[in-house]
């Protein structure tokens, strides 16, 4: 399998200007399940929603290494 193969499975980066840090406005909760390395499910989004709105911003540094 060649390099540039692997590469295809991951697909394309994520933008930088699509993600949000918190400093400057809350994280979306698309960019907490993104930031836990999970896939985007309605779900994961639920559970994103909920502890943005428990922790804010602060919750997503927990799902960071």
């Amino acid at each position: 399998m060649s390099e540039g193969a692997e590469d295809d499975e991951w697909g394309e980066p994520t933008p930088d200007v699509v993600l949000h840090t918190g400093a400057e406005h809350l994280p979306d909760p698309e960019d907490v399940v993104l930031a836990s390395g999970h896939e985007i499910t309605p779900e994961r989004l639920e559970e994103a929603r909920r502890l943005l709105d428990e922790e804010g911003a602060a919750g997503v540094e927990k799902l960071l290494p």
